[in-house]
């Protein structure tokens, strides 16, 4: 048994039809921040599980109806999710010392717009950051990450991508 998951971030309030095709065959639909508006998480496919936080740019509706953080297993893969995470080596102030006490084997994070998956032997955890989605920023390229978690490991990734930033 396996778990599709499609991973997005940084819609600001955008999302088109190009990128809700791809939410159409998964699972579970992970939004790790800068959602912008509750519309967007509305036009999200129905049946599907939908875990999200909220980012920096989110209103009180939104971190009312999401954490800042998110930990959870799934199909034994255990997973903390926020949306200002750095990257490898890098981290956010406070982000690795939190993640070397949680220990999950996959850590979700958005903001910088850079799709970028990356293995840190230093915490054995997997970084993953899909991208925005969304038409703000400076990123030239929406991405989001397609994986499926099956018996504790994350397999057959990909990275999708959307078309160029701006209308």
């Amino acid at each position: 048994m396996s778990t599709k998951i499609a991973l997005i971030s940084d819609s600001h309030s955008y999302i088109d039809h190009k990128t809700l095709t791809y939410l159409q065959d998964c699972d579970e639909i992970w939004h790790a921040g800068d959602i912008g508006s509750m519309e967007v998480m509305r036009q999200l496919p129905s049946g599907k599980t939908i875990r999200a936080v909220f980012g920096n740019i989110d209103d009180t509706e939104i971190q009312e109806s999401y954490p800042e953080w998110a930990v959870f297993s799934q199909e034994g893969v255990k997973v903390a999710m926020t949306h200002i995470g750095g990257k490898p080596p890098r981290y956010a102030k406070g982000v690795k010392q939190f993640l070397k006490e949680v220990q999950p084997q996959l850590f979700v994070c958005g903001h910088s717009h850079i799709c970028k998956v990356e293995f840190d032997s230093t915490l054995n955890c997997l970084y993953m950051n899909p991208g925005a989605i969304g038409q703000q920023g400076f990123h030239v390229m929406r991405t989001l990450l397609l994986f499926d978690l099956e018996q504790g490991q994350v397999k057959n990734l990909r990275v999708v991508e959307l078309g160029r930033r701006g209308k």
